[in-house]
């Protein structure tokens, strides 16, 4: 005869299996969704100084200031499988000693149950724009493209690309600060 642990163990192992197969089946669900959505951004100031980098013995490495709009209607993405994205918008350009430069410049979190629609206007980058050089004064492309990260309740985690990006040049000669 089965005891009273044994039918609890076999209870539990059931259970475990059936919720096995229920996060498996909220994963295939939405695994194959496209994630993309179109974004918009605009670029209404760029502003570049050269200054002292303290990582080398007097070297001085360009610092860029950009003042951007973005609208994107988040909406599409959020399904029930999605708890969260991560959102950055990131700056990608190519120098004479680097092929490939990637700095993100703004980054936010959006859970479920928020306002999935952003419209922003005059965002500042939260995070510096430094370039390990000169390599951002007088460059013609730049590309600045939003990101996201999906959090998911099961499954994996994409990493997507918003539809749209926006290429700008920074200027040719360097802001100069005033002392007060």
């Amino acid at each position: 005869m089965n005891t009273v642990l044994s039918r609890a163990n076999s209870l539990f192992a059931f259970s475990l299996s059936v919720m096995a197969a229920l996060t498996f089946g909220c994963f295939i669900t939405t695994a194959f969704k496209d994630r993309r959505v179109p974004v918009n951004i605009h670029v209404a100031k760029v502003m570049l100084k050269n200054v002292d980098d303290f990582t080398g013995p007097r070297e001085r490495s360009d610092l860029g200031f950009i003042t951007f709009d973005l609208s994107v209607d988040l909406q599409p993405i959020f399904d029930w499988n999605v708890k969260q994205l991560f959102l950055y918008l990131s700056a990608e350009y190519t120098t004479k000693s680097n092929t490939l430069n990637q700095v993100v410049l703004w980054d936010k979190i959006i859970l479920r149950g928020e306002s999935t629609v952003l419209n922003m206007r005059d965002m500042k980058s939260k995070y510096f724009f430094f370039d390990d050089g000169n390599g951002l004064r007088a460059n013609k492309n730049i590309t600045l493209t939003l990101s996201w990260n999906v959090v998911p309740n099961a499954g994996i985690l994409p990493l997507v690309a918003g539809n749209g990006h926006v290429s700008l040049p920074f200027p040719d000669a360097y802001e100069t600060t005033r002392s007060y």
